[in-house]
């Protein structure tokens, strides 16, 4: 273990003061519009604190390293693509402002008054599956994380996985979107100081001009002594066909656009937002706030590579995932250890308190109450609410253990969100801004939609799947639907 007691004093006292902070929020909850969407009272200044606190969990400290590890300051450009296009959703509006304007808690909510409850029923299901199929790699990569960088016996593993999800299901369960929110500020913060920390102890010990040489010498190979590792991605141009090349970057930005717009995580924020303003406002102050969150995990995901090709290459032991953990329990200071692991379980910790709890109110609110004949009482929609929490910590600990990631982490994640991303981005833009599109259009967009990334999941171990080819597919395919479908029926009765 690399945990001296300083360190565990900061850990627990880190865990104490997060539970306490999210279970203090549990009296302000009055009903499920306060647990799912805080009562739509949140600003600006809250709003990016939960946004980039959700969106940056271990999984991403853990893909981000991958990225950098396999393809130099070249992997970053993910988080260009991602912050450009947040910015430009923030400065258009685009999409968001009319779904908040709507009032509506989900996004198939607002698909029931433009194509029907079918549809709703139809779209949630998919977002719900998409979600947890994305979010269920989250706990093991966040375990094998802790385990690599604290020195943690792997046994141990799952047992770090099943208490870290107890602590963040009890606050959650209890209190909520608001909740949520509280504890976020906490651990954006905490965040914030181990992410630089951690950056200026890496290229301390690696050197940035040796970090720079080490990645061209890697790449070209020209004077390399025996020793250094070959790059087979080029490590400065993600535009070279070794690296991203330019059609998968192309796809990237088309889903992130999509993201931007549909991914329900993010969403639930705008929709928990005062007004559309408001929301507008949270995306364009948080977009370069992506760059940061890839290039710096990223970073060190390179510095991992350079350290360990000067050493005569990668232990057998490790991969190109753990690497940069491990690396850095090399290079981490006895008592700084404690700070930057207590920063990694506040990212683990904000990211799925809001996933679960976003993922329970889908299924709630488009799944379980369109088939009720008669309305819950608040109390009922609260208990069941938080049951649907519980289920889906435990659906998430178990698909943790056994499922094996068919390539990198990155092109899992992107591809399973595709599994509705592109329909329900289709579903958004016809529903808001092309009166001709109908239910029927809706339903073969969804259908369409799903093919590429769920022949990616189930099928590419077997066959191989380019995942630009799955994801980039599936945009297509749903667009084909949508338009398709609905001018070979008539045009909606509303017109």
């Amino acid at each position: 273990m690399n945990l001296t007691l300083p360190d565990w004093i900061i850990i627990i006292a880190y865990l104490i003061g997060c539970l306490a902070a999210g279970l203090w929020m549990r009296k302000f909850v009055r009903g499920v519009e306060d647990f799912a969407v805080a009562g739509r009272e949140m600003d600006v200044n809250l709003g990016i604190a939960s946004l980039a606190a959700t969106e940056l969990g271990l999984v991403t400290i853990m893909y981000t390293g991958q990225l950098g590890y396999e393809k130099g300051f070249a992997g970053s450009m993910i988080g260009v693509i991602m912050c450009i296009a947040i910015w430009l959703i923030g400065r258009t509006g685009f999409v968001i402002g009319p779904l908040r304007d709507a009032g509506v808690m989900t996004i198939p909510e607002l698909f029931q008054k433009r194509f029907g409850s079918r549809v709703r029923w139809l779209a949630g299901l998919f977002v719900v599956l998409g979600g947890l199929l994305n979010m269920g790699i989250f706990l093991r990569l966040g375990g094998e994380f802790l385990v690599s960088a604290t020195g943690m016996p792997p046994g141990w593993l799952e047992w770090v996985m099943t208490v870290l999800l107890g602590l963040v299901l009890i606050y959650t369960a209890l209190g909520g979107m608001l909740s949520v929110l509280v504890t976020d500020y906490l651990q954006f913060l905490v965040m914030g100081v181990g992410l630089v920390v951690t950056s200026v102890l890496v290229i301390d010990h690696i050197g940035w001009i040796n970090l720079v040489q080490g990645l061209t010498t890697a790449w070209t190979g020209g004077g390399a002594a025996p020793s250094v590792t070959q790059m087979a991605a080029h490590p400065f141009n993600p535009f070279h066909a070794s690296s991203f090349g330019w059609g998968y970057l192309l796809w990237q930005f088309a889903l992130n656009i999509a993201v931007a717009t549909t991914w329900q995580t993010q969403i639930s924020r705008v929709l928990a937002t005062k007004n559309a303003d408001t929301a507008k406002r949270m995306y364009r102050q948080t977009a370069f706030y992506y760059v940061g969150r890839f290039l710096l995990p990223g970073l060190w995901g390179a510095a991992a590579f350079v350290w360990y090709a000067q050493q005569g290459g990668l232990p057998k032991e490790l991969t190109s995932l753990t690497a940069m953990p491990h690396y850095l329990s090399l290079v981490l200071p006895v008592g700084v250890i404690g700070l930057v692991v207590a920063a990694m379980l506040a990212a683990e910790m904000s990211t799925d308190s809001g996933y679960m709890l976003t993922w329970a109110t889908v299924i709630y609110n488009d799944l379980i109450t369109p088939c009720l004949r008669k309305p819950l009482a608040p109390k009922q929609q609260l208990l069941l609410t938080r049951l649907l929490v519980l289920a889906i910590a435990i659906f998430l600990l178990f698909y943790g253990l056994w499922y094996e990631l068919p390539g990198n982490a990155w092109d899992y994640l992107a591809v399973t969100g595709n599994i509705y991303l592109a329909s329900v981005f289709t579903l958004l833009v016809a529903g808001l801004y092309w009166p001709r599109g109908n239910a029927t259009g809706a339903g073969a967009a969804l259908i369409l939609g799903a093919i590429g990334p769920l022949a990616f999941l189930l099928l590419g171990r077997t066959y191989p799947i380019a995942p630009e080819v799955a994801g980039a597919s599936s945009f297509g395919l749903a667009a084909l639907g949508m338009i398709v479908g609905s001018l070979l029926t008539p045009a909606p009765s509303t017109q």
